[in-house]
């Protein structure tokens, strides 16, 4: 079966937050971008909608969690070379995002974390051979 993923994360700015994953090298579609809402780009079928917490909060009954406090998840991205974990994770931290983990390595595999702008946690892996 194949399926689109879209992750939908609630943010406090959304200028900003779109700035700081600008920065990261991530591309918008701005087809379904607006004033409360944007679509980053992780591939052609996985996207994340970066919604203003008031926007976000018409989707759910329930009350939001802080990022900063709890987290709700990890997102995680897998690129194609331990360069490009680096690349992104330090550009993270050089605008803004705070680090997470310790970086790891096991079995040919590399990731580094960061939290955004919200608090939210990503993680970044390049998985080799």
């Amino acid at each position: 079966m194949m399926a689109m993923l879209f992750l939908n994360l609630p943010v406090k700015d959304l200028p900003a937050s779109r700035e700081f994953f600008g920065k990261l090298g991530f591309a918008f579609n701005d087809d379904f971008s607006d004033d409360r809402a944007a679509s980053l780009v992780l591939g052609s079928d996985a996207h994340v909608m970066l919604l203003t917490e008031e926007f976000f909060a018409t989707f759910t009954g329930k009350s939001l969690a802080d990022a900063a406090k709890t987290t709700e998840m990890i997102a995680a991205i897998g690129v194609d070379t331990r360069q490009r974990v680096d690349e992104i994770v330090d550009t993270a931290l050089a605008a803004g995002g705070q680090a997470s983990q310790e970086t790891s390595e096991q079995e040919g595999m590399y990731g580094r974390s960061f939290q955004d702008l919200d608090g939210h946690l990503w993680e970044v892996v390049y998985m080799g051979n």
